[in-house]
Order: structure tokens, then sequence, then C-alpha cells
């Protein structure tokens, strides 16, 4: 008999498989492209974790995608022969001769006061390291504090809204340290044993996807295991899971965490296909876009977040190059996320989900008056 449990594992297994079998017919140029939404499709897996299962809308998710984005993008561009400082005895960025103070006695003794931050990162590993670390540190040290004095609801989104502000000034106004506001660019190809991963090449893509197919199935039987289900408690009720016996803040910190971990990785995933890390990927407007991907596709489906966050930029990409709509298309997404909001209050994953649940009453009498027949 088949229930909507089947019906969503196998719309989990196409998927997976449609993005696997994708570069048989597309070309490079589209590979890339795609790349870039699954990245963002990763994106939305994270945040359905921390505002589907957790109930934390957590408004600055692209202050762990920055972090992630930052580390790698240092690494790689300490790896690029072209942006490396000539005159120096130390492997530093170019732009930092550029940015630095003009009359100052010599430019390259007020570069060696910074460049001791960008040493560790001529390790590409380190940098791979940090990706993770740093994202999982902040969300860690955020969430403990929050959530142990028992913030929630609007004011968790208020603060997080405020950090990844300040943590995008700090990047911007540290321009000796981090180019501000024109990011990192001209950056060295990621390596893995030798191996370059180009960023029009089909090992990328692969690479995206691979990370994008992981972070759908981990997060699918993470939030299946127990701790999953006392995280949908605390979702639904805080107070009744703390009378039942349950350490709320610890079980709101660890998913917080592995919601940053996940955005971290995405953050990396896109320095390594769009080449390039920007003081942007922590604008507020970015951080709102996420939480509208989950909202249409369905907050509370890994899936539904994922695909509703590849169909907005998907939609988005299309229509903002064609001609009639150049100048309208951002209103045109934010009436389908009206819409969305107002009759599809679950997103699409919801909608399906109420077809296979209507496809399968209607099914059961049918097999138990077929059972009933042959009954002797």
């Amino acid at each position: 008999m088949i229930t909507t449990r089947n019906l969503d594992r196998a719309a989990y297994i196409i998927f997976i498989a449609l993005i696997l079998l994708a570069p048989l017919v597309l070309q490079e140029f589209w590979l890339n492209r795609i790349a870039k939404f699954l990245v963002f499709g990763i994106l939305g897996v994270a945040v359905s974790i921390c505002w589907g299962y957790g109930g934390i809308l957590n408004l600055g998710q692209g202050l762990f995608f920055g972090a992630g984005a930052y580390m790698l993008a240092m690494s790689l561009k300490l790896a690029s022969n072209t942006s490396l400082q000539q005159g120096s005895d130390q492997p530093v960025p170019d732009f930092m001769l550029w940015n630095a103070e003009p009359g100052a006695p010599t430019e390259l003794c007020c570069i060696s006061k910074v460049s001791f931050l960008w040493l560790p990162f001529q390790s590409q590993w380190f940098g791979v390291a940090m990706g993770v670390v740093l994202p999982i540190v902040l969300a860690f040290v955020l969430g403990s504090i929050v959530f142990r004095k028992r913030i929630a609801g609007v004011f968790v989104s208020v603060i997080t809204l405020a950090l990844v502000l300040l943590v995008r000034l700090l990047v911007i106004d540290a321009q000796p340290v981090t180019n501000g506001f024109n990011g990192l660019t001209d950056l060295g190809t990621f390596q893995v044993a030798g191996f370059e991963f180009e960023p029009y090449s089909r090992a990328t893509y692969y690479l995206v996807a691979g990370f994008l197919a992981l972070a759908l199935v981990g997060g699918r039987l993470l939030v299946e295991t127990r701790a999953g289900l006392i995280l949908q408690a605390i979702r639904d009720d805080q107070n009744r899971a703390r009378y039942l016996g349950f350490d709320v803040p610890v079980y709101q910190v660890f998913f917080f965490t592995v919601s940053a971990a996940i955005s971290g990785i995405a953050g990396m995933l896109y320095v390594i296909v769009a080449e390039f890390a920007s003081p942007t990927f922590m604008d507020l407007s970015f951080s709102i876009t996420m939480v509208v991907w989950a909202a249409l596709g369905g907050r509370s489906s890994l899936l539904g977040a994922c695909i509703g966050a590849l169909l907005i930029n998907v939609v988005a990409a299309t229509v903002s190059e064609t001609q009639m709509f150049v100048e309208a298309w951002k209103a045109m997404i934010g009436l389908v996320f009206v819409l969305v909001v107002l009759f599809l209050p679950r997103g699409l994953a919801g909608f399906g989900q109420d077809i296979a649940e209507a496809l399968s009453a209607r099914r059961k009498p049918a097999a138990v008056a077929e059972a009933e027949g042959r009954t002797p």
C-alpha cells in the first residue's frame, strides 16, 4: 500500500537522481549556473532545520554563509599567484598595498601589522576547517546566550538581524584586511590531492550536488531521531517540554549550530563555484530572501525548502534577463510569495502532502473493500 511516507521518500530519491543526472544533458555554462542554485538549495535545508523544525526564525543566516565563504576565499586568495603582493617577504594579498594609508612611512611595514591574520590561510585545509568551525563557534556562542536566557520568538529574529548587520559593517570597515566593499576576488582554484575543481567543470557540479544530497539525507535522518522529535515538541510548546524534563536550550543550541554549519559549507561551495566572496553575503536582504525560499517551498520540509530556493532563483534569473520584466521581476517574485503565504501557508510541500493524503484516503476504502471481498 502506498503511504504518504513512501511518497515522501520517493520524492527525495527522484530529486537526488535528477540533480545527479543533470550533467548528462547540460552544457558547462548551465552546470555552473545550476550549481549556484544548488548551493542556495543547501541554504534552504539549513533554514528549514532552524525555522521549520526548530521554530527559530533566524534573520541572520547570511552571517554563517558569509563566514564560511570568507574563510575559504582567504585561502584561495593566497593560492592565486596573480593576487599576491609583490615586494613583500610574506604571502599577503595585493589589496593590502592598495588600501594602505597614503603617506605612511613604509607601506610594507603597515601591511606586516595585519598580515599575521592571513598567514595560517596559506594552508587551504585551514581555510576549509575554519569555514566550518567559525560558523559553529558563532552559532554556539550566540545560541548559548540567547536560548539560556529563554529569549524566543521575534526577539531572536531581531538579535540575529542586528548581529549580521554588525558583522557586515565590521567586514566593510576592516578594509585593509578584508578589502571592504570590494570583497575577495581573483581567487585560486580549489584543489584536493592535486585535483583542481574548476568552476565550470562537472567535478565541481558533482561536488555541490553531492553535498546537497548529503544535506537532504543527513538532515532528514537527523530530524527523525529522538532529538529531532523533541526539537519539534519544543517548537510547538516550550513550556510543556520543560515540564516533561527536557533541557530545551541544549536542543535549540545543537540544531541552531547544525544549521550554521550547513550554511558555512554552502558559503564555501559558493566561493568555489562563483570565485568571489563579498560582504553582500551578509546583507539583510539576502538573509530575508532565504526565509522566503523556505516559506515558498514549505519550511517544515527539507526538500520543500530546497525546491523553493531552486524555483525562486531559477525564475528570478530567467525573468530578470527578460527585457519586458527587467524592472519588475522583484515585484513579481514578491507577489508570488504573498499569494503562497495567503493560499498555501504550508508552502508547496504542504500542498503536495495534502494531495498525497487525499489520494491515499481514496485508495484506502477500496483496498479495505477488496480485502473484505476476498475474505471467505
